[in-house]
């Protein structure tokens, strides 16, 4: 029976991550504005979202947005790529990298216990922090590309086949709109 609950509460997970991912893509596409803003507005989210700032991310992100003219909400909905969920491999996977690219010899695990371990951390910090940010760049550059493609072509997409439906639902209503006034036109001649 354990083992049916920890199913049960990862697909619940999953389905979480899933539900929030969907949301926040549809919420993306909703946006009001041009195509091109808020794609660059997601991509540079995108980007900020694999440096190490988390905390301070959506802020620089808006900032910059802001500051470039670009879409402010849509640089926040691409931070959150950046999450409690996926902080630790992309941090994992950021680290690894810059540490390859700087020469940063493996990272040795200390215990808890091990009194020298704060001294030992806090003399690394500097260097994990680079590591962090040089794996940050180099990730985070061809994502934020690749994002930007794709949140614009998905984005024009939308809005191309909102102002479709929005035609037609006015037709639609013209045509109604003309068929009630027919209609009352043959009733004030019947009444004749």
């Amino acid at each position: 029976m354990g083992t049916n609950t920890n199913k049960q509460a990862e697909n619940n997970k999953q389905n979480v991550f899933y539900t929030t991912l969907k949301k926040a893509y549809e919420r993306l596409l909703k946006i009001r504005g041009e195509p091109r803003e808020i794609a660059l507005g997601f991509a540079l989210g995108i980007f900020i979202g694999m440096s190490p700032f988390m905390g301070f991310q959506t802020v620089i992100a808006v900032f910059l947005a802001s500051a470039l003219r670009w879409n402010k909400i849509s640089a926040a909905i691409g931070v959150w790529i950046s999450n409690p969920i996926t902080a630790p491999i992309i941090y994992g996977f950021t680290y690894f990298t810059g540490a390859n690219l700087l020469g940063i010899r493996k990272m040795e695990m200390l215990s808890e216990t091990d009194p020298a371990m704060d001294f030992t951390m806090l003399s690394k910090a500097p260097e994990i922090i680079w590591a962090l940010i040089i794996g940050g760049l180099i990730i985070g550059s061809p994502l934020a590309v690749l994002s930007y493609y794709f949140s614009y072509s998905a984005i024009k997409k939308y809005q191309e086949d909102f102002k479709i439906r929005l035609a037609q639902q006015k037709k639609k209503l013209a045509k109604r709109r003309e068929e009630k006034k027919k209609k009352k036109k043959r009733k004030k001649k019947k009444r004749r």
